[in-house]
């Protein structure tokens, strides 16, 4: 019998307006039996993505991977070009393959002024900036490795949002992050900021994972998968990261004033084992993101704080990538969007 994953996006509350719907995911009863076959199922739903551009800031370098100088040290993933084109791939993954095309679930309707934090490659600002050409955008980073041909009413900042704001006297319409798992050390605050930098009645709208993993059927047990982020995801937790903000993003919303708010929660599937080739897609883009994100997600924590060595670290990474292209191992992570209002009054 196919095994079925039944799941309810979002959750109910009484104080707000929360929608639900309702994804299944089946096990795809004609997998490749062989690590090798599947490798090439894999390939078929790959092969349209593209690199992205060349070398843009030079930063330090540790163990052969590039790192920002502002405020150095804080965010411990790299920000080298294997970075960033991972970072473009994440990007076709979530708004091509989960979220039907859309950049974002927000009702927002000719926004005037509007950020993106922690914008990474700046792709969706760019693209934001596009669709509303009389919106001012900003997209900031602690990192400026962002392109030099944008449209005209986007402009990339250097800044840290875990710093004082000094948005308050140009409020926005609309405030956008995601992917700032592993990144935050205080996100209540995060949010706090920006809801007094929003103007009453702008929408904010954070897009991120819950990213620890797992598998109905139990597949991932003794995996390499497992052992990896038992490893790495303790490693964050003990330096005050956030690595499952997805699933509390509600009730930091709540907490910080907003109304209105949703919830909508994808199941995203590691590798093409799942039926439907929209499931088959999204896991083929989330295999290939992954299988760059953890060596860069893991060598700087682990070097610096946990005492294990470069190559250690590759052996851990090198096992976790070969059990995630086994086709009898079923992993998913959430992905959560959730967006919000500011009171009119």
């Amino acid at each position: 019998m196919p095994q079925k994953y039944d799941v309810m996006a979002g959750s109910d509350h009484t104080s707000v307006n929360t929608r639900s719907s309702t994804q299944q995911l089946e096990v795809d009863d004609n997998l490749p039996k062989t690590t090798s076959e599947y490798a090439d199922q894999l390939t078929v739903y790959t092969k349209s993505l593209s690199s992205g551009a060349g070398e843009r800031y030079l930063g330090q370098i540790e163990n052969g991977r590039r790192y920002h100088k502002f405020r150095e040290g804080c965010y411990l993933l790299p920000n080298d070009e294997k970075e960033n084109e991972r970072l473009d791939i994440h990007h076709a993954l979530v708004t091509c393959a989960v979220m039907d095309n859309k950049l974002f679930l927000s009702p927002i309707e000719n926004p005037k002024h509007a950020i993106d934090l922690c914008t990474g490659t700046g792709i969706w600002a760019i693209q934001f900036a596009d669709i509303f050409p009389d919106c001012e955008v900003i997209g900031n980073d602690l990192s400026p490795t962002q392109p030099s041909l944008v449209p005209p009413n986007l402009q990339f900042i250097i800044d840290d949002v875990e710093s004082d704001w000094v948005y308050e006297e140009t409020p926005f319409d609309f405030i956008h992050a995601r992917y700032l798992a592993e990144a935050i050390r205080d996100m209540p605050r995060l949010l706090q900021q920006a809801y007094n930098c929003l103007k009453p009645g702008g929408w904010i709208e954070f897009q991120d994972w819950d990213t620890h993993p797992y598998s109905i059927d139990g597949s991932i047990k003794g995996t390499g998968i497992e052992q990896f982020y038992d490893v790495v995801l303790n490693a964050f937790i003990k330096q005050g990261f956030y690595t499952h903000p997805g699933r509390d993003l509600e009730n930091w919303f709540i907490d910080a004033g907003f109304v209105n708010v949703h919830v909508k929660k994808y199941r995203v599937p590691l590798g093409s084992w799942a039926k439907g080739e929209k499931n088959k897609q999204a896991g083929a883009y989330n295999l290939m993101q992954y299988e760059e994100a953890i060596e860069g997600g893991a060598l700087a924590v682990l070097t610096r704080y946990e005492n294990w060595t470069p190559e250690e670290v590759q052996v851990l990474v090198a096992k976790a990538r070969a059990d995630a292209r086994r086709p009898d191992v079923h992993v998913l992570f959430d992905f959560y969007v959730v967006w919000g209002q500011k009171p009119e009054k």
